[in-house]
């Protein structure tokens, strides 16, 4: 089976503040098998993200998942980078994702964009 990635993104425009989208897979898409966060600003995804999310209604993490064991450091491989799920059905198709800033003093706030990186098996 072929194998296709998608990325979406989120744009986290407010400190202190949860993000919510619904991302629609393409219809040709049967089974999600990995999925990996990254920003253009890692450090305030490290310290201040955590998510929850959903693949067709089911969730996959749960509230407040923190985002740092969810990222790939670049002294891993491009093909061990994904958080293995197996084969998820992808069923209706929708991946809901509900991204919380927190504050940390660690990492002072400023807008960044989060994005979703999904291994998707096409049938």
């Amino acid at each position: 089976m072929q194998t296709v990635k998608k990325r979406f993104d989120i744009a986290v425009t407010e400190p202190g503040k949860t993000f919510s989208k619904t991302f629609e897979l393409d219809k040709n898409i049967i089974a999600v098998k990995g999925i990996l966060f990254t920003s253009d600003k890692d450090d305030l995804l490290y310290y201040r993200g955590s998510q929850k999310v959903e693949i067709n209604k089911e969730e996959i993490f749960p509230e407040n998942y923190e985002s740092k064991l969810l990222l790939s450091g670049i002294n891993v491989s491009p093909n061990q980078r994904y958080y293995d799920l197996g084969s998820q059905p992808s069923g209706n198709g929708a991946i809901k994702v509900e991204y919380k800033d927190s504050n940390d003093v660690r990492a002072a706030f400023s807008p960044y964009r989060v994005s979703l990186y999904v291994e998707c098996v096409l049938g």
